[in-house]
This record gives structure tokens, sequence and C-alpha cells, in this order.
């Protein structure tokens, strides 16, 4: 093979994010370069090489780059849904104890060297409980907004099969992924597969799912960001907890959250009259923080179909009041 040509081969393999044939390209350029009698070439090809595989092989390097999946990887891609969020911490109104938890754990992928020298892992498995629309969808998101890695979200509905072992398999080829593709990986509704094994109702393919999950994520030793959802915790097996480096509860906004939502939402508007957000937020507490996204956005859109430049404070509480 010329030079050309070995040239092309490693420029292809680093495209595809194939690691094993990128080296094993870079090696056939050394030792050209050694059979030419450029032999101070060829050992500095060689010690850069030998720095990269160290590299690689440590479980907790490569944190800004992200390895696309391949269209050859079927698997992946049919219990797999994958995006780049862009939205951050920032963007969310969060109470003051989940805010420093997803802080400290955002804190420590951004330092795992430091933890490193001391034997330590960052936190990097999460549990995340509540009410539907309270923020542990968008908590995901907005890890992975932090940290500049993607979101895999896991089909469950592609995860769970009929057929004895099939799933377990799925479930493995995640987990593999998880190391092959660092990003924050969202199974969501998670108590699909993680109820309690004493249920009884629930024999066969489940429970072998749920099993097999609770080996895998004892095992894992991946780079990748690990949060479970779910609606309905009291209906978890209890064996799960413990394998969470933490468990966040998502309650429904209070009164400060409700304000501060709306303020954060409808901040780039004028009303046309002035407005109270604490009287609103008493008056409709009991929404999750969708209902008041998606009643802001009704407000918005009514100024614009009205013809308007000014909000008007009555179409933001016909809003809240139709979802109450």
């Amino acid at each position: 093979m010329g030079a050309t040509e070995q040239i092309k081969s490693l420029i292809k393999h680093f495209g595809e994010g194939d690691d094993e044939r990128f080296i094993s390209s870079a090696l056939q350029i050394a030792a050209a370069e050694a059979q030419k009698g450029h032999t101070t070439l060829a050992q500095e090809l060689k010690s850069l090489i030998d720095k990269a595989k160290a590299k690689r092989s440590h479980p907790f390097v490569d944190r800004s780059k992200t390895v696309p999946i391949l269209p050859s990887q079927r698997d992946l891609k049919e219990l797999l849904d994958v995006f780049q969020p862009v939205i951050k911490l920032r963007d969310m109104v969060l109470d003051t104890d989940t805010q420093s938890s997803l802080k400290s754990l955002i804190d420590e992928q951004n330092n795992w060297q430091l933890l490193r020298q001391y034997n330590l892992q960052p936190k990097r498995k999460l549990l995340l409980t509540g009410p539907p629309g309270c923020g542990k969808t968008m908590t995901a998101q907005a890890i992975a907004g932090e940290l500049g890695i993607p979101v895999f979200i896991v089909r469950l509905d592609g995860l769970v099969s009929k057929f004895m072992g099939e799933s377990i398999a799925k479930l493995r080829v995640i987990f593999d992924a998880m190391v092959n593709h660092r990003g924050v990986y969202l199974f969501d509704e998670f108590d699909s597969i993680g109820s309690r094994r004493d249920q009884g109702q629930d024999v066969g393919e489940i429970k072998r799912v749920l099993n097999s999950f609770l080996i895998n994520i004892e095992k894992d030793q991946s780079n990748s960001i690990i949060i479970c959802a779910t609606n309905l915790s009291e209906m978890l097996d209890k064996a799960l907890f413990r394998r969470f480096d933490e468990v966040i509860e998502f309650p429904l906004p209070c009164e400060r959250e409700f304000s501060a939502m709306l303020e954060k939402q409808l901040q780039a508007f004028e009303f046309e009259t002035p407005v109270n957000f604490q009287s609103i937020s008493k008056q409709f507490l009991g929404l999750n923080f969708s209902d008041i996204v998606r009643s802001c956005e009704d407000t918005i859109k009514a100024m614009i179909l009205g013809g308007k430049t000014k909000l008007n404070p009555q179409d933001l509480i016909d809003a809240l009041s139709k979802r109450k």
C-alpha cells in the first residue's frame, strides 16, 4: 500500500471512529518510514501511537469527543434515539437541593482526573423520580448540555421482546454502547422494566430484563451518564435504589419556582398592564412545569395572532385555568 493509500485509510478509519484500525494504519505508516531509513520519524510516530493507545485504555478519557453511531450498527439504531441538546442547568428552575446535587455531578465529571488520583470515580448513575412534567427528562438534557455530550434515549418499546433472551441481548448491546459512545443514556418511564419482582403478574421476560439490568448497571465501568426516570417510584424493585449514586425527587413546583418559571418564559415580553406573578402562582399551584411552559406559549400566541405587541395578563390566567 502506497503512502497516499495509507493516509486515505487513516482518515477513513478516523471518520468511522474505528480506533483499532486507525492505530493499525498509523503503525503501517511508521513501519514504512522505518523501511525508508527515516528511523527518527518512525520512532516519533511509534511513541505518539503508544501514548494514544494508553489514553484510549483509560476509563475516563476523551470527555469531549462524541463518536457517532454508524449506519451499519442497526441494533443500536433500533434501540436508541440520539440528539445533541443545547439547554443547560441555567435554563431550568430547580429547588436548591436538586440544583446542588446536579451541580455536584457536573463538577465531579469535569474534575475526574483529580478524583482518579485518589482512586475515586465521579457520580454518573442517577434515578429521577416525581410526577410528570416536573423536569426529569429536561434534567438529562441539561446534564448533557453542560458536558457537551449527546443524549441517547433508550427506546423501551424496542428493548422488550416476547422471545426469551432477546431482550437481555438487546440490553447488553445498550450497555456496550455506553463504553464506545459516551453520552447521557436516559431510561424514561423506567418502571415499565423496573417493577418489583415480587408482583407476581409479571413473569417471564420483563423480570429477566430487570435482573439483567441490575447486573449490567452494577458491572458498568463506562464513561457515560446513566439516568433512569420514573413517575412511579413506589413500583420500583427495592434492589434498584442502591445501584444509583443518587436518587433525586422532582416535586411539583412551589410558589417561588412557579413564579420564577413564569418570569423566565415571559421575560422577553411586556404586559399591557402590571402583572403579579406571585399572585398568579398562588392561584394555580398544583400545575407542573410543563403546564406552565405551555400556558406561557399560549399567551404569547394570543398576543401574536391578536396583532398586539404586549401580553394580556388575562390571556395568561385563562391559559393556566385550562390546565388546572
